[in-house]
């Protein structure tokens, strides 16, 4: 439907990493989340699981040997995505997810080939968009940061500086885009004045997407000053369906702040589309 449309979709590509939970796969000789280093999320509870809301658990550190696999795991999603139909992938980078996880040294503190350095820290990153872009163009694969947030326990005081390496080493892909994650909707670590979608536009050679807490005026400003190319919109889209259609007219938005408890709840309370996808359009009210 939505090629019938002339719309365009990608496919998000993630591996939850230390914020999984071992009761998803119960049947695993081991089944413990996985990390890059045996460090637990903080001050968090983990809510959509089998068992619904439990403590985070102590992750288990990847072994060397394993990481290859779980780079050719990228690589197989992005093929699954491409033969269903996709016309692209965005790898997840960001969230406290297992790439992002690798990408901050409060999360890695490894001292073999994927930790240490920036650019040991950034390795998996990089075998991962050269695994996925071996079974699609560059052009149609983007990636994900959230240098600011502190959504799973993240922050790192290095932030900034390891972010913008992030970006310049990335620009040597031809990617189709960076997705960067600068409002702080999310939280903010505060270990230093938060990162701009304009530091990443003055080191990445192409796209930018800003994205998180941006209002149709703030995103207009932040594409005419040059920050971003574009701007993303992710939790005004549930609450509104036809977003577009409503920023053309200037008509009301629906507030997605009241409906967010919502959005991805638990497993046992059962509420299907309620809260999520039964939010109607304009047309339809």
């Amino acid at each position: 439907k939505v090629h019938e449309a002339g719309g365009r979709i990608f496919c998000q590509l993630w591996h939850t990493g230390r914020a999984s939970h071992s009761s998803f796969r119960p049947d695993d000789k081991d089944p413990r989340p996985v990390a890059p280093s045996a460090i637990r999320v903080e001050g968090h509870h983990l809510s959509h699981t089998p068992k619904g809301k439990v403590e985070y658990e102590t992750p288990r550190a990847l072994e060397t040997e394993e990481i290859p696999q779980i780079v050719e795991e990228f690589k197989n999603a992005a093929q699954c995505a491409r033969d269903a139909g996709f016309d692209g992938v965005e790898i997840h980078g960001a969230n406290g997810y297992l790439l992002d996880t690798f990408l901050q040294a409060s999360t890695n503190t490894r001292t073999d080939a994927y930790g240490g350095s920036i650019e040991n820290r950034f390795r998996i990153v990089k075998e991962v968009v050269e695994a996925v872009t071996s079974v699609l163009p560059a052009s149609r694969v983007g990636l994900r940061l959230s240098p600011n947030g502190t959504y799973n326990g993240m922050g790192t005081p290095d932030f900034r500086e390891s972010f913008l390496e992030y970006a310049k080493m990335l620009s040597k892909y031809g990617l189709a885009y960076l997705h960067v994650m600068v409002g702080l909707g999310f939280g903010f670590h505060e270990l230093g004045e938060p990162m701009k979608a304009s530091e990443f536009k003055a080191v990445f050679d192409g796209p930018v997407i800003a994205n998180v807490g941006y209002t149709m005026e703030s995103a207009e400003e932040e594409i005419s000053s040059g920050g971003a190319d574009l701007v993303a919109f992710g939790r005004p889209f549930i609450t509104n369906p036809d977003l577009v259609e409503r920023f053309k007219t200037g008509a009301k938005l629906a507030s997605w702040e009241e409906a967010y408890p919502l959005f991805y709840s638990p497993v046992e309370e059962n509420l299907g589309a309620k809260g999520y996808s039964d939010w109607p359009t304009m047309e339809a009210k």
